[in-house]
């Protein structure tokens, strides 16, 4: 049935982080094609205004925040933002992610910092900002970005890998314990996307490595844009938990 899905998605408050590139743009266009209201959250203002104004030109709704997801204020911000507009948050695409890659013996220290800031509790200020709305309503669903690299470990990977894994935890966790609520909880695991995460590795044989690879194999960001729709269309008694995919020529 091709309308189904738009009678799911029609009308929903969803916020994204990490919205002005890659994945989370591309869940924005495609949601807000099917009748979502988008609500855009990144660092870079410039972007996430310029993709608000593509939507709503032709007749969508957006709306964007300037969000850093390490900082908790943010994103309780963004978060306010989408009920003061909109009334509700229905549905929160926890997608900011950065993959600097490198080996443990480079020491990249700074790095690892950073990823668990934006990564773990990027993800858990997100939580905590929309989880009190969606209890409240009785209503809501919560997707959390994991990894392939959240199921194995791979060359470079380690303290990504660790990052991602952490993120499967808590979104089983707490899928466990807002069951009773009637609140939702997603992972999902891509492979090998085409976007700009391979830009922040710092080590250029890693970052070349890794482009090459992805350049040869990966699939657009369009496709997470479909899967999460395909989440997020389902009735409110399914909860669809886990999606991890990857390119069919992956075979890692």
């Amino acid at each position: 049935m091709p309308g189904a899905d738009m009678e799911n998605i029609q009308g929903k408050i969803v916020v994204i982080t990490g919205a002005s590139s890659g994945m989370g743009a591309a869940a924005a266009r495609h949601l807000a094609a099917k009748g979502a209201s988008v609500v855009l959250g990144a660092r870079r203002a410039e972007r996430i205004e310029a993709l608000a104004a593509e939507i709503t030109e032709p007749g969508g709704k957006a709306t964007s925040v300037a969000t850093d997801v390490t900082k908790r204020d943010d994103v309780e911000k963004l978060v306010d933002t989408a009920v003061q507009t909109y009334g509700r948050i229905d549905v929160l695409i926890n997608n900011a992610g950065i993959m600097p890659l490198s080996p443990m013996d480079r020491l990249k220290v700074d790095e690892w910092d950073r990823m668990i800031d934006v990564n773990l509790k990027g993800v858990l200020y997100g939580i905590a900002a929309a989880l009190p709305r969606m209890i409240e309503q009785k209503s809501g669903h919560i997707i959390n970005l994991s990894s392939v690299a959240g199921h194995k470990v791979f060359g470079g990977s380690t303290v990504y890998s660790a990052t991602k894994t952490g993120v499967r935890i808590i979104s089983e966790g707490l899928r466990q314990e807002v069951a009773p609520h009637n609140v939702r909880v997603t992972i999902i695991s891509p492979g090998a996307v085409k976007t700009e995460l391979l830009d922040h590795i710092s080590e250029a044989d890693v970052r070349e490595a890794n482009q090459d690879y992805v350049g040869q194999v990966g699939v657009p960001a369009e496709t997470f844009a479909r899967l999460v729709a395909f989440a997020i269309s389902e009735p409110e008694d399914v909860g669809i938990n886990e999606i991890l995919f990857r390119p069919t020529a992956q075979e890692l």
